[in-house]
């Protein structure tokens, strides 16, 4: 349902944009209303919770020609005239400040007028008939093993609403997403814990989804009970999608992210339109390339959504950036400016990145394999932008013998070494890929954002240990 908060403040900000321009060349105001609830159920309890993205309040941009500047705020009780007299006496800097600004453009603030509403279920869905459902699924989920410990089935959905006001730009969004999860603790000698997972922009799917995970989640769970650590050493590998999408996101997807090349943080500069992986590799980002959890209509810069190619056939051909670093850099932002949620700085994020499909089929791509590993589902992982160092980590392998599946499990299993060498190495792309939609990502240790990641099966060369 499209936020009425947010239609009702709309002439209130379009007369705050008015005001602040009698001071700054450039203004802009986003507003947020976002709400989202977790109905959690294990073996011994049901809760229903606000979800952790809830957020409701206001935004202000102003870029002076040199400085850019942002006043967050999340009541109405002044009058427009009173709140723009309040943020110019906040954000006035100090003499240090201005004399160390440097002279940028202006955003680009072409006209434009528009509304977005992807449709969505959630509205036929009371919170008892979820919770009734999830415990179902927890039922009928231990039931099926004595040596199921305990099954926890969460679901996170939440209903997005924003709009954007510039001088020229008046822009809403309403979306909504749900990730769903039934996960496990199994015990048989040893104790696993294991989880699958179904996401959808409609409640509808990921409730006729979720209870078709059950066979494959207990079976995961008896043969991760046996698992043996892995030997180290370099081997032929071939992903799932889970992994394909975390190398993605380790290996270019934090460094792209054009804010780093304004601080010279991320190698990736120096290797623009240079070949960086293997050319079967093609690589992209962008809240308009697929439906995930990170597709929205325009970012919180109030750029229209991009589907932003960053490498094709191995050659770095493109970065992600926001309003602030396209202005310092001198490209155009490609709708990648995200924020925590109204009261932080926008940066530039990920949104879905992932690699496209390929030509081969994986069946060729196992059999190609004399001995290693097909390595399956993210459990996370850790990149250095500057010296283009990766590790992912990840829950499960399955040894390759002679071209064959065995059934030899091993377990956790990290990926590490330099990304280049490892993206130089894949000789194989699938021709069937899937993006997972469930992920959070941090800047750093902070400001979390929702992403997706994925692709096809990759055949390449790694470091596992």
């Amino acid at each position: 349902m499209k936020s009425q908060f947010l239609e009702g403040a709309r002439p209130y900000l379009k007369q705050l944009v008015a005001q602040l321009q009698h001071t700054f060349p450039y203004v802009s105001v986003l507003g947020t209303d976002v709400t989202s609830k977790r109905i959690a159920v294990n073996r011994a309890t049901s809760s229903i919770s606000d979800g952790n993205l809830s957020e409701c309040g206001f935004v202000v941009k102003m870029h002076s020609g040199r400085c850019f500047f942002e006043y967050s705020f999340d009541s109405l009780d002044k009058t427009p005239s009173q709140l723009a007299k309040q943020i110019l006496e906040s954000v006035r800097p100090d003499a240090a400040v201005e004399a160390g600004a440097i002279t940028c453009p202006l955003p680009d603030d072409a006209p434009a007028k528009q509304s977005f509403d992807r449709q969505s279920d959630f509205d036929s869905y009371s919170d008892a008939r979820l919770v009734a459902f999830a415990e179902k699924l927890r039922d009928d989920t231990l039931s099926m093993d004595d040596g199921l410990l305990n099954v926890f089935v969460l679901l996170s959905p939440y209903e997005v609403n924003k709009l954007f006001i510039s001088a020229n730009r008046e822009l809403d969004q309403h979306y909504g997403w749900c990730n769903g999860t039934l996960m496990a603790v199994y015990r048989d000698g040893k104790t696993v814990q294991v989880r699958e997972g179904a996401y959808s922009h409609l409640l509808a799917d990921v409730l006729q989804q979720l209870p078709q995970k059950r066979e494959k989640l207990l079976h995961k769970a008896k043969m991760l009970v046996r698992a043996t650590p892995i030997k180290p050493g370099v081997y032929d590998i071939i992903t799932d999608s889970s992994i394909t999408g975390l190398i993605a996101h380790e290996a270019f997807g934090h460094g792209v992210e054009m804010d780093q090349f304004v601080k010279d943080r991320a190698l990736a500069k120096a290797y623009m339109h240079k070949p960086v992986a293997s050319t079967v590799c093609n690589m992209r980002d962008g809240a308009a390339a697929t439906l995930s959890a990170a597709s929205y209509f325009f970012d919180d810069d109030g750029v229209l959504a991009q589907n932003t190619q960053i490498i094709k056939d191995g050659i770095l051909v493109s970065g992600i950036c926001d309003v602030v670093s396209a202005c310092q850099l001198g490209v155009r932002p490609t709708g990648n400016g995200r924020r925590q949620d109204f009261s932080r700085k926008a940066y530039t994020r990920m949104t879905n990145t992932f690699f496209d499909a390929g030509t081969s089929k994986l069946e060729d791509m196992i059999a190609s394999v004399k001995h290693g590993y097909m390595i399956f589902e993210t459990n996370n992982g850790m990149e250095d932008p500057k010296n283009w160092q990766i590790q992912c980590t990840a829950e499960y392998g399955i040894e390759i013998v002679d071209g064959k599946l065995t059934e030899n499990y091993v377990s956790p299993v990290v990926i590490s070494g330099s990304v280049t060498e490892l993206l130089s190495s894949i000789s194989m792309v699938s021709d069937c890929a899937e993006v997972h939609g469930s992920g959070m990502c941090g800047k750093g240790y902070k400001e979390w954002v929702t992403v997706s990641d994925g692709g096809p099966s990759l055949k390449a060369r790694a470091k596992l240990a």
